[in-house]
């Protein structure tokens, strides 16, 4: 049985003092959870992955990176390899995430060596998968997700995913404070099911799929009654320790 997820992306966001504090806000909130069912994520920038780790360790929230290179070592200025962040502490890794595709140019085959690398390297991937606003509009959701998906499974082994995770996050809904509906949500999150069916069919009863764009307290209840949705993929809302714990409530109670 699928237990849900819910991680929170921070993004560009934060110093050392105001994640110090954002951190032991979502502790002490998760301690009075006392969470038996839902797991949860959080996704701090590189440069406070140490703090972060540092801070969780042997708690049960893991920690996780925002974006990993496809490249193992080298001659790479800039680049960040999984077995750097897996030293840090990080257990998991987004890749894909709308945001690296538009504003790095970061096409379906790049994402796709990235998503091999953290299988390869032990560190669980969460791969983002979703539409804009004009293919919406054209009907073509499930021919982007699942073009964006097939360039993975085309290149791995289902045996080799692992606990890896499925996000999918209509482009048109993140940081515009538009989310899907719950109903919206679950066709898509049933399509990427689908999809995964053809590919292994055990694989697809068994891997998670995550919802993200503008998750806020006040949807995540309904979008977390849906039968494929699996958790969260929080943004905004995961910056905020008492928010992000009550999206983490109605993981626990759905």
């Amino acid at each position: 049985m699928r237990t849900p997820v819910v991680a929170g992306n921070w993004k560009m966001n934060g110093d050392t003092a105001s994640v110090d504090s954002l951190i032991d806000g979502i502790l002490v909130e998760s301690a009075i959870l006392a969470l038996q069912r839902c797991s949860l994520l959080v996704f701090p920038s590189y440069v406070h992955l140490g703090q972060v780790a540092a801070k969780l360790k042997g708690s049960a929230i893991s920690v996780g990176v925002q974006d990993v290179d496809q490249r193992r070592t080298g001659a790479v200025t800039g680049g960040v390899s999984v077995q750097m962040v897996k030293d840090l502490g990080a257990t998991h890794a987004l890749v894909g995430h709308s945001e690296r595709r538009t504003l790095f140019a970061e096409d379906d085959d790049t994402v796709a060596r990235k998503f091999e690398e953290c299988v390869t390297g032990g560190v669980i991937p969460i791969v983002c998968v979703g539409e804009t606003l004009a293919e919406r509009k054209q009907n073509k959701t499930l021919e982007v997700i699942t073009r964006q998906l097939r360039a993975i499974t085309d290149r791995i082994e289902s045996k080799r995913f692992g606990d890896a995770m499925i996000a999918y996050e209509p482009v048109w809904a993140i940081g515009t404070g538009e989310s899907a509906t719950p109903e919206q949500a679950e066709a898509v999150h049933f399509g990427l099911r689908q999809y995964m069916k053809k590919f292994d069919a055990q694989l697809s009863e068994s891997i998670r799929i995550l919802y993200g764009g503008s998750v806020t307290p006040e949807n995540a209840k309904a979008l977390f009654t849906q039968k494929n949705v699996d958790g969260a993929l929080v943004g905004g809302a995961s910056l905020k320790a008492k928010s992000f714990a009550e999206i983490c409530k109605a993981g626990e109670e759905s």
